[in-house]
């Protein structure tokens, strides 16, 4: 069984058991975040769509929160003599799918 979920803008195939990096939580490490599903399919491959998905929840647990790799932002602009030079590392939250009910 598997299902649609949205986080942080972008939308994940999970399972239980899986193991995600969704962005920023604000939640603590060892809490429990509920997620509305978008779509859902079970183990015959039946397929709830949207209606029929609004009344499954996707239980998950924060595991760790962090920041990815920095990557660098460079902007050049010929003939201009103008250069700018910036670093970002952006946050996430580490969670693991519990239970699809």
């Amino acid at each position: 069984m598997y299902a649609i979920i949205e986080a942080g803008g972008k939308q994940f195939k999970v399972m239980a058991g899986d193991v995600i990096k969704v962005e920023k939580i604000d939640a603590e490490i060892g809490s429990k975040v509920d997620y509305q599903a978008l779509f859902v399919s079970d183990e015959n491959g039946n397929i709830q769509t949207l209606d029929n998905a609004k009344k499954v929840k996707v239980t998950a647990e924060v595991v760790a929160q962090g920041k990815n790799p920095k990557i660098i932002v460079f902007k050049y602009r010929p003939k201009k003599r103008t250069k700018s030079k910036n670093g970002h590392r952006q946050p996430y939250t580490e969670i693991k799918i519990l239970e699809i009910k």
